[in-house]
């Protein structure tokens, strides 16, 4: 059986005051039936992990470089994240596919450079609302994940998430046909690639507008192994419910 895991993308928000949400998240979550992430700015992660050590909350990045070294100003190595706390990391999110411009043989990279320092990558499928609405949204996703999904993925190293770029933080979320649509696909195009036993233990993640008030439905999609979720990990009372949703999925 995959673990279930609830998964916390603050994206550029949180500063030190923030940390005291993760202690209120940590009471509240002693010893959880899930795996609980939470991926904060790069500022807090030494802190983060320092807040969190001895309990059951892992922390992540959002982004790590390809190279383990070198004349990249601004840029992070998978072994800084690693030095300072971070277990997993955060790649190919759509944010950093449009602002930066990332393209899946990047992403690629940048996740093999995440495997190297014993990083969990959490790699992000998604599709456009013009893609969504052209009927394109299986082959968008499956070719994402061709290309940005190395061939040394394992269910011990890899987390795909599925985030519709139209779903994230608009409010609007794809129908529960639509989720079980991809995310079966997904299951699918990783079984005729790795194979059934390292396949079927790839966790799958959605992400896009989860909320307390639709989580319960979302988790009892086939396939649904968890959320990634934006704006609602930020606060602990917004988060918690959806851990304790996925807990009883």
């Amino acid at each position: 059986m995959r673990r279930k895991l609830a998964a916390g993308n603050w994206k550029m928000n949180g500063t030190g005051a923030s940390l005291a949400e993760l202690a209120d998240l940590g009471e509240r979550h002693a010893d959880p039936a899930v795996d609980i992430l939470i991926c904060p700015p790069a500022t807090l992660l030494s802190r983060a992990a320092e807040a969190v050590q001895g309990g059951a909350i892992a922390i992540g990045a959002q982004d790590c470089h390809a190279e383990a070294a070198g004349a990249h100003t601004g840029d992070l190595s998978a072994a800084m994240l690693k030095d300072a706390g971070a277990s997993a990391v955060i790649l190919g999110h759509s944010e950093r596919r449009a602002d930066h411009s990332e393209s899946d043989a990047q992403v690629r990279a940048k996740a093999e450079a995440a495997f190297a320092e014993d990083l969990i990558a959490v790699i992000c499928l998604g599709e456009t609302l013009e893609q969504r609405e052209a009927g394109e949204t299986l082959k968008i996703v499956g070719d994402q994940l061709a290309a940005s999904v190395p061939d040394s993925a394992t269910a011990a190293n890899t987390v795909i998430a599925y985030e519709p770029v139209w779903a994230i933080g608009t409010g609007k979320v794809p129908t529960l046909e639509q989720i079980g649509e991809v995310h079966n696909f997904l299951r699918t195009e990783l079984v005729h690639r790795f194979g059934a036993e390292i396949a079927d233990g790839i966790r799958l993640l959605y992400g896009g507008s989860v909320k307390p008030g639709n989580a319960g439905e979302i988790f009892a999609v086939a396939n649904v192994d968890g959320a990634l979720v934006g704006g609602a990990s930020l606060k602990a009372a917004d988060f918690s419910p959806i851990i304790e949703t996925l807990e009883n999925a």
